[in-house]
């Protein structure tokens, strides 16, 4: 038989059910995780991914820097079995000046050794060496202009060479243009010379030279003085002055004005040399 439930009281309350125990709250800067729950959808792994060949890179520029010091350190060694690279350059430039090949190990070298500059020859002209003209317009040098012509033989020497504007006195090249030409003249004894001055169509008037005349004149003597002080016979010689009477060149322009003014020198063959 069932029991009957006991009656309730009229103030008495429903009994309320236990109580959740209460959560603990999380640290304030505690990190919340967004890999589950609502999150999820907005989450983006930021771990990097390990980079396995990283160490390739270093390797290689090592590798390459002990290359490079290689072959500094053998360019600087030299040749094989020398002492120090000044040792072999002394060696290769020896070698050089005595002319002679460089050695296998010398080749082997790097460095290449420079060679020497070699010296060229000029060429010999030879009409030159069996011309006796060409001989002899070396000898006086190419301040005297050497010409043949009929059995005669002339030296021709600008004014500007042996004498000042309107003077008759030479000067210090003229000397020497002369003193040339002595052991020439000395060598064919019994030949006689003739010294002709010459001037250009420019008038000249002062005390000493009243024209052209006096001044070709007096520069032909000046000529003859110095040869005879230096040897030659006076009785070989002539002085003669065509003040501007025998022009090379147009008497109307500077540059063949200068042309005209000029001494020569002029050798005659005796009879049997002109025949040859």
């Amino acid at each position: 038989m069932a029991t009957a439930d006991p009656p309730l009281d009229a103030d008495a309350t429903p009994a309320a059910p236990p109580a959740a125990p209460p959560q603990p709250l999380p640290p304030p800067n505690a990190r919340v995780s967004t890999q589950g729950g609502r999150y999820r959808r907005w989450h983006l792994d930021s771990r990097p991914e390990a980079d396995e060949e990283s160490w390739l890179l270093t390797y290689l520029d090592v590798i390459t820097l002990i290359l490079v010091m290689m072959v500094v350190m053998l360019a600087f060694a030299g040749p094989p079995g020398s002492g120090s690279s000044a040792e072999g350059a002394q060696a290769a430039s020896g070698q050089a000046d005595a002319g002679t090949a460089p050695s296998p190990a010398a080749q082997a070298s790097i460095v290449p050794p420079v060679p020497l500059p070699v010296p060229v020859a000029e060429p010999v002209n030879a009409a030159a060496t069996e011309d006796p003209l060409a001989q002899l317009q070396q000898r006086v040098g190419d301040d005297i202009q050497v010409l043949r012509s009929d059995g005669l033989v002339r030296f021709r020497m600008s004014s500007e060479l042996m004498f000042g504007s309107g003077d008759a006195s030479l000067s210090a090249q003229g000397r020497a243009a002369l003193d040339r030409l002595v052991p020439e003249l000395a060598a064919e004894p019994g030949v006689r010379l003739i010294i002709e001055g010459h001037t250009d169509s420019m008038p000249i008037q002062s005390e000493r030279f009243p024209s052209n005349w006096e001044l070709s004149s007096g520069r032909a003597g000046a000529v003859a003085r110095h040869l005879i002080e230096r040897g030659v016979a006076p009785q070989r010689l002539q002085a003669s002055g065509f003040a501007d009477t025998r022009p090379l060149a147009a008497r109307d322009n500077p540059v063949d004005r200068g042309l005209n003014r000029r001494v020569e020198l002029v050798m005659e063959m005796p009879a049997p040399a002109m025949g040859r």
